[in-house]
């Protein structure tokens, strides 16, 4: 099907537009990327059941990446805050 083309096409390139965020120290808030990931994993289930097989497999890609970025924004969540512990004499 040529949407299954067009679908898988668009979101290759989302995951590569979210490269530059995965590898800066800007992270998006965790809320947003747990979200966003779970979102999208329901989409590649949804387009699995359709059978646009190539674009269940790139909605996959983009929601590791956003659970990715959510696993970065967690531990830097936790690393601000055993640093403020530590300065904080706690």
């Amino acid at each position: 099907m040529w949407q299954d083309i067009v679908f898988s096409l668009g979101q290759v390139l989302f995951v590569v537009a979210l490269l530059p965020s995965v590898f800066s120290k800007d992270k998006p808030a965790l809320s947003s990327s747990l979200m966003t990931g779970c979102i999208l994993a329901t989409f590649g289930i949804t387009y699995a059941s359709m059978g646009l097989y190539w674009s269940a497999g790139t909605a996959a890609a983009i929601a590791a990446t956003w659970f990715v970025l959510a696993v970065q924004k967690f531990l830097m969540n936790q690393k601000a805050t055993v640093s403020k512990d530590t300065f904080s004499g706690q």
